[in-house]
C-alpha cells in the first residue's frame, strides 16, 4: 500500500475537525501541526528488555525501508514510555497519510471557535450520568511523606534534584469524547505542544488501580482502544536540517487570576533562588547531553518566565547547529532523556528514588511524544500535562521537582495546579471536583 502525504493546504482547525479517536495521532506545535492517519507499519517492541539507545537506529532501518517503496518521505509518530523496559511499549508507527498545517499560534481565533464551550463536561450523556469517583494515587498525605524522605536523600548528598510525581485517577465515569477534549487543549496551549496518540493493544493505566506493579497492584488489561492526550509546554528537542532546538523548563508557580497578583508571582518566580537553582541544573544537563552533536551551542545565561492558562515557568531556549552527519531528532531526544526535568540528578539515583518513593507506573508520562521523518527532522515534547483515557476511567498525572529548600506542602500545591490543565480543559472544577457527576478527590 502507498504512502500518502499532503502540503500544508490544511488549518490546525481542520486536522483537528479530522481527528477520530482510536485511528490518528495528533500533534500541534509553535512550528507546525500534523494529523496522521492509518497505520502503514508498526514498529515491533517487545517493552520488556527493550534498549532506549538502540530505538532512533531501528526507527531509522524502518523509515529507509519504507522510504524504497513509497514515492512520499515516511514520517514515523507516537510516544515513548517514561522507562522503556518498565513493561509498557513504545508506540512508535509509520501512518498511511499524514496531513499538515500551519502552526497553532496561526490559528488562535479558530480554536478558540471550535472549542465550544470550555465549562461543559467533556463526558458523553453527562447530563444522564451518575456519579464517579475521583481518586488521588499516592494519597495526599503519602505524597508529602514521600517528598520529605526525598529530602532526607538529598541532605545525605545521593541527590542534587529528584522529580516526585502523583496520579489522579477519575473511576466508573462516562465515555470521554476524547475530540472536544482535544479541542479544548490545542485551543488553550497555542505556544505549546498539543498531542494526542492512540494507545492499541496495551495495558491501560486507566483500566486498572495505577499502582506500581513491583508493589503488586498491577493495572488491569484495557478494554477497548485508549488515547494518550496533553498539552504539554515542554520541548525536549526539534531538529530542521542542521538547526537543533530545546526548550528545558524548570522551576514553577502557579498563575493567580488577580492580575496584580500574578505578574507578582512571575517576578517572585524569576528572582527565586531555589527555583532558579532547580533550573539550571536542567540546563546544565540539556547542554550537556546535547554538545557532543553540535557544531555550536547557545545557551543563555539567564532564564525568562513563560505562562500557561494555569502556571509560571522558568525556561531557557538552547539553539545550536548540528555537526556532519546530523543526528536524528529521536537520536537527539534519546541522548537526552530523562533530563532532570523530569527525573531528577544524577540520572541513577534519582531514578532508583522514584521506583523506591513513587507508588505507580508513569508508564508515558514524563516520556516523549512526537514525530521524525526519514531525514531526521522532527520534534518531540515531553509527556507532561497529561492523562491516559480509557472507556470508563481516565488517569491524570503531575509532578514536581524537589531540591534543598523544597516544602512538601508547596510540592503537593504545585502538583494540584498542573492537574488544573487537564481538569479544567475536561469542564471540571479542580477545586472540587465536580463536574460531569464527580465526587471526592
Amino acid at each position: 500500500m502507498m504512502l500518502g502525504q499532503k502540503e500544508k493546504l490544511l488549518s490546525p482547525a481542520d486536522l483537528l475537525d479530522k481527528y477520530s479517536e482510536g485511528s490518528a495521532f495528533y500533534f500541534g506545535s509553535p512550528r507546525q501541526t500534523l494529523l496522521a492517519e492509518g497505520e502503514l507499519v508498526r514498529l515491533s517492541v517487545d517493552g520488556k528488555g527493550e534498549d532506549l539507545e538502540r530505538l532512533p537506529r531501528r526507527v531509522a532501518d524502518l523509515l529507509t525501508g519504507v522510504r524504497a517503496g513509497n514515492a512520499a518521505e515516511p514520517v514515523i509518530v507516537g510516544a515513548i514510555p517514561f522507562t522503556v523496559n518498565s513493561g509498557v511499549r513504545p508506540e512508535l508507527f509509520v501512518p498511511l497519510q499524514t496531513l499538515w498545517a500551519g502552526s497553532l499560534p496561526e490559528s488562535e481565533e479558530a480554536l478558540a471557535e471550535i472549542a465550544g464551550d470550555t465549562d461543559r463536561p467533556v463526558f458523553a450523556g453527562e447530563a444522564a450520568g451518575g456519579a464517579f469517583n475521583i481518586v488521588s494515587f499516592p494519597t495526599e498525605s503519602d505524597y508529602e511523606a514521600a517528598v520529605r524522605k526525598g529530602l532526607e536523600q538529598l541532605r545525605s548528598g545521593k541527590l542534587r534534584k529528584v522529580v516526585l510525581s502523583r496520579s489522579l485517577r477519575l473511576e466508573n465515569c462516562p465515555p470521554v469524547q476524547t475530540g472536544r477534549l482535544l479541542r479544548r487543549l490545542a485551543a488553550g496551549n497555542t505556544r505549546g505542544y498539543t498531542f494526542a496518540v492512540p494507545l492499541r493493544g496495551q495495558q491501560s493505566a486507566a483500566a486498572g488501580s495505577g499502582h506500581n506493579a513491583g508493589q503488586g497492584q498491577g493495572a488491569a488489561p484495557a478494554s477497548g482502544a485508549h488515547t494518550l492526550i496533553g498539552a504539554s509546554p515542554e520541548l525536549l528537542v526539534a531538529r530542521s536540517g542542521q538547526l537543533v532546538t530545546a526548550n528545558p523548563l524548570a522551576g514553577s508557580a502557579a498563575r493567580s487570576s488577580d492580575p496584580a497578583e500574578d505578574k507578582r508571582r512571575a517576578d517572585a518566580l524569576l528572582l527565586s533562588a531555589k527555583d532558579r537553582h532547580e533550573h539550571a541544573v536542567v540546563v546544565e544537563a540539556v547542554a550537556s547531553a546535547l554538545r557532543p552533536y553540535c557544531r555550536k551551542l547557545d545557551v543563555p545565561a539567564e532564564p525568562s518566565v513563560i505562562g500557561t492558562k494555569t502556571m509560571w515557568h522558568l525556561s531557557t531556549k538552547v539553539t545550536g547547529e548540528l555537526l556532519e552527519p546530523a543526528a536524528s531528532s529521536l537520536e537527539l531526544a534519546v541522548a537526552m532523556h530523562p533530563t532532570p526535568a523530569v527525573c531528577g540528578t544524577p540520572t541513577g539515583p534519582a531514578r532508583t528514588a522514584i521506583r523506591e518513593l513513587e507508588s505507580f507506573d508513569r508508564r508515558y508520562f514524563t516520556g516523549m511524544v512526537g514525530w521524525c521523518d526519514a531525514a531526521g527532522d522532527g520534534e518531540w515534547a515531553v509527556t507532561i500535562r497529561c492523562a491516559e483515557i480509557g472507556e470508563d476511567a481516565v488517569t491524570l498525572y503531575a509532578g514536581a521537582g524537589i531540591v534543598e529548600g523544597s516544602d512538601p506542602a508547596a510540592e503537593l500545591a504545585e502538583t494540584s495546579s498542573k492537574l488544573k490543565t487537564l481538569l479544567l480543559a475536561m469542564g471540571m472544577d479542580p477545586e472540587t471536583g465536580s463536574g460531569g457527576g464527580g465526587k471526592g478527590v
